[in-house]
């Protein structure tokens, strides 16, 4: 794994037993994420000379199809951060991210894309639980530095359901690969999370299009919270609540084209998430200007503000919406 990578593991570690031991010495005390505040993202700022090399590990990583037919999708609410990425024919895929808790089921699992390889490996050897994959794409995931799961080799963790027809059927349990979740020191994405940046704009909903498909984020005063709607339905998973994550990242990406094609032939896009560039950051109500880099495929993104500062997020899941620049 990278040095630098092991290196902001060591430090978000340390930072947050600091910060267990200053919360238990406040009991009581509001949280700065609101009231609807759900604990997730509590990620204290890096402390600069901070270099323990404590193991963070493994997140858990699911690709989840996102066309009418797959949804209402299940386990998308306990997620930490959930991406959205541009497929083939314009439409739609998601990424969740599992670290703080584990879902009894997620799903519909849907199949792998090549720029999944270089978005994860920011992480320490994640565990991506996927339905297949291009076969030519195979060999790649194989050489990747992650645990690849998929149905035939992992029939227990996997199972078809019966409301619906596939490919749109196909659910994991994560404790049976996982046991337990890794903890929040495992989000090794470059995050911030903490009070509001000075400024930015007054924003009820917006929305971002690819050519086939939109997410539409809504701010709800009473939850606190951004209501998302996906091809013009609400958003809720199975169980019938709503998804709402505390913060919305719409990061402004190049989408190229890769040498992968679909069985139909349609090209697969391929997302880059190294590099940087714009991005806005809605929470609490707000948009916020800011600038996002990743230096190398090791290293999570850093958000920052117009004026050079940490952008911090709220707390809360993260929803990351890569749109073409």
């Amino acid at each position: 794994m990278g040095q630098k990578a092991r290196m902001r593991r060591g430090v978000m570690t340390a930072a947050l037993l600091a910060a267990a031991v200053t919360g238990s010495l406040m009991t009581g005390c509001t949280a700065g994420g609101g009231p609807a505040d759900d604990g997730r993202g509590r990620h204290p700022e890096q402390t600069p000379g901070q270099t323990q090399t404590a193991s963070a590990g493994q997140v858990l990583a699911v690709k989840i199809d996102n066309v009418s037919a797959a949804r209402p999708q299940t386990g998308l609410g306990e997620a930490d951060v959930i991406y959205a990425e541009q497929v083939e024919g314009g439409l739609s895929r998601l990424m969740a991210v599992y670290a703080t808790a584990l879902p009894k089921a997620v799903g519909p699992v849907r199949s792998a894309r090549e720029s999944d390889l270089e978005l994860l490996h920011q992480f320490d050897d994640p565990t991506l639980a996927f339905s297949g994959a291009q076969h030519k794409l195979l060999p790649l995931i194989d050489e990747a530095p992650l645990r690849a799961v998929r149905p035939e080799e992992n029939s227990d963790a996997y199972y078809r359901g019966s409301d619906r027809a596939a490919p749109h059927n196909l659910y994991l349990r994560p404790q049976k690969l996982m046991g337990s979740a890794p903890g929040a020191s495992a989000l090794t994405t470059g995050f911030r999370f903490g009070a509001a940046p000075a400024g930015g704009t007054a924003e009820n909903t917006r929305t971002v299009r690819f050519p086939s498909a939109r997410f539409t984020f809504t701010w709800s005063a009473e939850r606190q919270r951004w209501l998302v709607s996906m091809d013009g339905t609400q958003t809720v998973s199975a169980d019938g609540k709503a998804v709402a994550p505390a913060t919305v990242v719409v990061q402004y990406v190049k989408v190229r084209t890769s040498k992968f094609h679909d069985v139909l032939g349609n090209n697969t896009p391929y997302t880059e998430t190294v590099g940087s560039g714009k991005a806005q950051v809605l929470r609490d109500g707000r948009a916020f200007d800011a600038e996002w880099t990743r230096p190398s495929a090791t290293d999570g993104t850093d958000f920052t503000t117009a004026d050079g500062k940490p952008m911090n997020f709220a707390n809360g899941q993260v929803w990351v919406v890569f749109a073409k620049a």
